[in-house]
């Protein structure tokens, strides 16, 4: 009784670690900069997808609003010219590794591959400066944290996230209502717009936009974002 108990305390232990959103065993980890200026950055997972990229660039351009767009390298393979669609609109992109897998028992040479590999694409659509990096879906354990520690890359995850709660995520509404309440000055904030059944969520990017700066907020990149830390 004793083992099982140590075991499955330790599998729920292990699944803490990977889904952590302020801790890794290795380097630096982000989620929200400790600031008191009123700044925050608005980021989106995944793609670059025809079905929600130019809706996004044309609600974000219509708002003044810059973003980090964290892609994936086989779908900036597939859509080349909205990965440098998103570059030309001045928008920061960040790599969320080639084949979006979870990155927890995985070998140094998988993840190499995965972030190098996204990195050529990155530059390849005109990005320049550093790349920063979001782990698929947030997971991460030893391998990829050791990987970024040894090349001095940063882990950036979120502290808003409006999407994983179905019933905020059902309206765009609801979605725009969670990220205003729990924004707070430094917040790094995720949703996922860019595919077809994202509709709702591409809809509250203006609202929030237009609240959070109405708010007195400002958005920024999330390179930009890091130079605010404690400030």
């Amino acid at each position: 009784m004793v083992t099982v108990l140590v075991l499955t305390g330790g599998v729920f232990g292990l699944q803490a670690v990977t889904s952590s959103r302020s801790f890794q065993f290795f380097g630096d980890l982000t989620e929200r900069v400790d600031t008191s200026a009123k700044v925050v950055a608005l980021t989106f997972d995944d793609g670059p997808d025809p079905a929600g990229a130019q809706q996004l660039l044309g609600d974000l351009a219509r708002a003044q609003v810059p973003a980090t767009f964290y892609l994936i390298g086989r779908d900036m393979e597939k859509h080349p010219e909205l990965a440098r669609a998103i570059v030309a609109a001045g928008h920061e992109v960040g790599n969320h590794t080639y084949s979006h897998e979870r990155m927890v028992f995985v070998t140094p040479g998988f993840v190499a591959e995965e972030v190098e590999r996204t990195d050529e694409l990155i530059r390849a659509a005109g990005h320049q400066g550093e790349i920063t990096f979001r782990p698929p879906n947030g997971k991460k354990l030893l391998a990829l944290p050791h990987y970024l520690a040894e090349h001095n890359r940063r882990t950036i995850m979120w502290d808003v996230e409006p999407n994983t709660d179905p019933d905020v995520d059902a309206s765009a509404a609801g979605i725009a209502d969670h990220t205003l309440a729990h924004t707070r000055p430094g917040s790094i904030i995720l949703l996922h717009g860019m595919y077809k059944n994202r509709d709702q969520t591409r809809q509250a990017v203006g609202p929030i936009a237009d609240r959070l700066k109405a708010d007195g907020y400002r958005f920024v990149t999330v390179r930009e974002l890091l130079t605010y830390q404690g400030k």
